[in-house]
């Protein structure tokens, strides 16, 4: 098969399969608390650190490309929903998944708070990150960050909104198990819904972690 073949089946699978709560796919505080009703206000600009189990990714966050993105990103480090989340799909060549909380009841009280689509103003080119779906309406928790210039993702409504400075840690992220179940061998994002970390830590052990988030 040929590769934009392969890439457009894997954003077929990133629309259909990622993003929505409903489907089971998609200084800080404790992530324990039930979400902020009226959360602040991001700034325009502002960057955010993964400390992750490879090391420090620094994010560069633009509220000008998706300002319902960045907006949903801000409020969700500033809650501390990042601590201890795993990168459960990282496809080389294609993206780094993440955003499943790892404790169900965390993950429930989030399920259901959707946000309106952005209309895409910055491509999906390389080190871009963009918040995943499973339909129009539908971008909750989980994010991306692209490995490569994912175009293909653009006219299907991914509208991303930050970039990564330096893609070298994102690369060493495990990538050894492949796309989710059903369609490949590595996690279901069901059963990450449903049963956490527990469920991670137990049948998929190499997988690597967001330690903790911040604003800086």
């Amino acid at each position: 098969m040929k590769t934009n073949s392969i890439l457009s089946v894997l954003a077929a699978a990133l629309l259909v399969a990622c993003g929505s709560g409903r489907s089971g796919d998609e200084s800080p505080q404790p992530a324990t608390k039930a979400p902020s009703t009226a959360p602040a206000v991001c700034p325009d600009e502002f960057s955010v650190r993964l400390e992750t189990t490879k090391g420090p990714i620094l994010i560069d966050v633009k509220k000008a490309w998706a300002p319902l993105g960045a907006q949903r990103f801000y409020e969700l480090v500033q809650e501390g929903f990042f601590r201890d989340v795993a990168f459960f799909r990282v496809l080389e060549g294609f993206i780094a998944q993440a955003g499943i909380h790892g404790d169900p009841a965390v993950m429930a009280r989030w399920r259901d708070r959707r946000i309106a689509d952005d209309p895409v103003k910055q491509g999906n080119e390389a080190g871009t990150v963009t918040f995943a779906m499973g339909g129009p309406g539908s971008r909750t928790t989980q994010f991306f960050i692209n490995l490569a210039d994912n175009a293909q993702l653009d006219g299907m409504g991914f509208a991303a909104f930050g970039k990564v400075r330096d893609l070298d840690t994102v690369k060493k992220l495990y990538a050894g198990y492949g796309e989710g179940a059903p369609r490949g061998q590595g996690p279901s994002q069901a059963l990450i819904q449903t049963k956490g970390n527990a469920y991670l830590k137990a049948s998929f052990p190499q997988l690597d972690y967001i330690l903790d988030a911040r604003v800086e």
